[in-house]
């Protein structure tokens, strides 16, 4: 997919910041029906889909598949939102999940508020030792494997098979729709020595799966950080450098009710 216009001279994460700068972060839900917000809060897959939102996902799984390249995804939605104390309340570990895909628009939201760009300056909605933002994500589905461009908010496959059996050695990597795989690539971490390059990446990745935590409880996803993951493998199926280094994996989806 071609990248829309832009105007002259300035940068995608310019560009990007400046749209996005201070609104808050999660979508509220206290303009719905209370019975709807309770099923929304309580677990989306709960919830039956209508035609048209079956049909929609099937188009986003479809557009994916179909990409050879660069996946543009749509802007984040980052008005509103459930309250941050509501969201730390109900943040937990899901190890089961439905086999149900995530719409394009969710995980669009999921990797911006993960560590997406929402500032002019490039900064993220994680933080990073130095600002070295040395960390990838990449997303892990049956299209395929892609690595997340914060710059420009896309999606660039990497491996057009599915590999989510590779994601983790725990059965709900398998199964889940999407598994974000942390990769801290140290050629960006100059100045530090092997041992603090580590605790550093760890750290940072730590910083990141909480957002992503946070905005699963928010909607109504299920979520879990595993470390258990054949590193070998999984860094030779997604093209690795052996400068980069996989972190951890987090498994994401709706629960199985």
């Amino acid at each position: 997919m071609s990248a829309p216009d832009r105007p002259k001279g300035q940068s995608p994460s310019a560009q990007w910041g400046a749209r996005r700068m201070s609104r808050p972060a999660f979508r509220r839900r206290s303009d719905l029906p209370v019975a709807a917000r309770r099923r929304v809060l309580l677990g989306l897959a709960a919830a039956p889909l209508g035609l048209s939102a079956a049909g929609a996902i099937a188009q986003d799984a479809g557009a994916l598949a179909q990409a050879a390249g660069e996946v543009r995804l749509p802007a984040p939605q980052t008005e509103g939102g459930m309250p941050l104390m509501e969201a730390l309340k109900r943040r937990r570990s899901t190890r089961s999940f439905a086999p149900r895909e995530l719409p394009l628009q969710m995980l669009s939201d999921l990797l911006w508020a993960a560590f997406g760009i929402n500032r002019p300056d490039g900064h993220r909605t994680a933080p990073s030792a130095r600002n070295w933002q040395e960390i990838d994500v990449y997303v892990v589905m049956a299209s395929g494997a892609y690595v997340y461009d914060a710059k420009d908010h896309a999606l660039t496959r990497v491996v057009a098979q599915d590999v989510r059996a590779l994601a983790g050695t725990q059965s709900h990597a398998r199964s889940a729709p999407v598994t974000l795989v942390y990769v801290a690539d140290t050629r960006r971490m100059s100045g530090a020595g092997d041992e603090a390059r580590t605790e550093f990446a760890g750290a940072d990745t730590g910083f990141i799966a909480q957002n992503a935590y946070l905005y699963c409880a928010s909607e109504g996803l299920g979520t879990v950080v595993f470390a258990s993951i054949d590193r070998e493998r999984l860094a030779q199926a997604l093209m690795l450098h052996r400068a980069q280094r996989i972190v951890l994996g987090q498994s994401i989806g709706y629960p199985v009710p």
